[in-house]
């Protein structure tokens, strides 16, 4: 069954048809025009109630559907999450950072939504994946290295001063791996209490310096970057977590999970994400929103190390198909890559999976013998457990295919 899908027109979202998500929202629905001054952020599909897909065909709410057709869900889907979808698919296109944020586990996020259902929306948790797509994509993902970060304190004093000396002792003296996570909590935590006015005099006093940095220097101390993110949010606390986390390039395919309580922001970049069905997310910069600052710091997964923790495997599971299978039940997800060749040209029958999908085609045009007219850019299709897909690729563009499924 076709989907329409909800787009969310967020700040920091690409602008008209620069986002590939009003570019995915003219193929799902193209009765609503882009408009060129508006941020098209994110693309949901799914059953979130904040961003509901519904039946092409009737408007019909997915969920609705659900309810009344419990078959469309796999046995083991059912036995662990019911009769509603258990994972949220977007695509997101991302102009400038977005918030640094965590999300919480599952008895946390139950805990925040009993006690503050207006902050905190829903009682799951948010595990997510990301994977880029067309191009680079950048974020900040998990604390760095302890080396790196007290390179950073030892090279910035406008920093080291807003974390203050007792922490950055703590930290410079630390020796086993409890002592040096306890030490950059204490940072960590001293840098998010710091005053407004504070923050902001370091800020402008770093700002200021960098144009008489070496370029060394200025490399050395990701300078560009600072800048960058400094002049969308002036004045942000945000600005210096550049120092305490990751920056990461990742490029087109590949991908990064991120579980409960690991600090992220996305900076730049067209994305495909695919979540735990939940908005629960804990802020505390590079926002204009409320920043739940004691909550995160307390919530926080301290533990330092590379980007390379967060990585993820694809493994081949056919000549054309790829899957991903992050460590938890809620979601996993497949790609699909059928060359316009024509040895492929004959009939491709994508895998049968035992729980229900959502299917979103990225590129390309095909046939399908179990579907009404082509399969295009942007469309979205809720496959049933069990359900079989047949297509042929047409045209000369390879078909790409990104589908969502659960992971039990």
């Amino acid at each position: 069954m076709e989907l329409r899908c909800a787009v969310q027109k967020y700040a920091w979202g690409k602008l008209g048809m620069s986002s590939l998500v009003a570019q995915l929202s003219q193929g799902n629905s193209a009765s609503t025009p882009v408009i060129d001054q508006d941020p098209y952020a994110e693309l949901w599909m799914g059953t979130h109630p904040s961003g509901p897909s519904v039946l092409a065909t009737s408007d019909e709410p997915l969920l609705s559907h659900l309810l009344k057709n419990v078959d469309s869900l796999g046995e083991e889907e059912k036995k662990k999450f019911g009769t509603d979808l258990p994972f949220l698919f977007k695509a997101l296109s991302v102009a400038k950072a977005l918030s640094i944020q965590a999300h919480p586990n599952k008895k946390h996020a139950e805990e925040l939504f009993a006690t503050r259902p207006d902050l905190y929306k829903d009682p799951n948790h948010k595990p997510e994946m990301v994977t880029a797509w067309l191009g680079p994509f950048e974020a900040l993902c998990g604390f760095r290295p302890i080396a790196d970060i007290k390179f950073f304190l030892q090279e910035i004093d406008e920093l080291a001063v807003i974390v203050g000396k007792v922490a950055c002792e703590e930290l410079a003296k630390a020796k086993s791996e409890s002592e040096e996570v306890q030490a950059l909590r204490g940072c960590f935590s001293a840098l998010m209490n710091s005053s407004e006015e504070s923050i902001a005099s370091s800020l402008k006093r770093f700002e200021q310096r960098i144009p008489s940095l070496s370029a060394e220097k200025k490399n050395s101390l990701l300078c560009d970057l600072f800048t960058r993110i400094a002049a969308d949010f002036p004045g942000d606390v945000g600005c210096w977590s550049v120092y305490f986390m990751n920056y990461v390039i990742l490029q087109e395919g590949e991908s990064m999970f991120l579980g409960p309580n690991v600090p992220h922001a996305y900076i730049f970049g067209d994305c495909l994400e695919c979540m735990a069905c939940s908005d629960n997310v804990v802020r505390a910069g590079l926002t204009p929103k409320f920043k739940d600052i004691d909550t995160l710091c307390s919530m926080l997964d301290y533990q330092p190390g590379t980007v390379d923790r967060f990585r993820m495997h694809w493994s081949k599971v056919d000549e054309y198909c790829e899957a991903c299978s992050p460590p938890v039940p809620d979601f996993a997800m497949a790609r699909l890559r059928l060359p316009s060749s024509a040895t492929v040209n004959e009939a491709y029958r994508l895998p049968t999976r035992s729980n229900a999908s959502i299917l979103l085609i990225l590129q390309g045009r095909a046939t399908s013998t179990e579907t009404d007219g082509d399969l295009s850019f942007g469309q979205v299709f809720f496959l049933k457990a069990g359900q079989q897909l047949t297509v042929r690729v047409k045209g000369e563009q390879d078909l790409i295919v990104y589908q969502a499924f659960s992971n039990v």
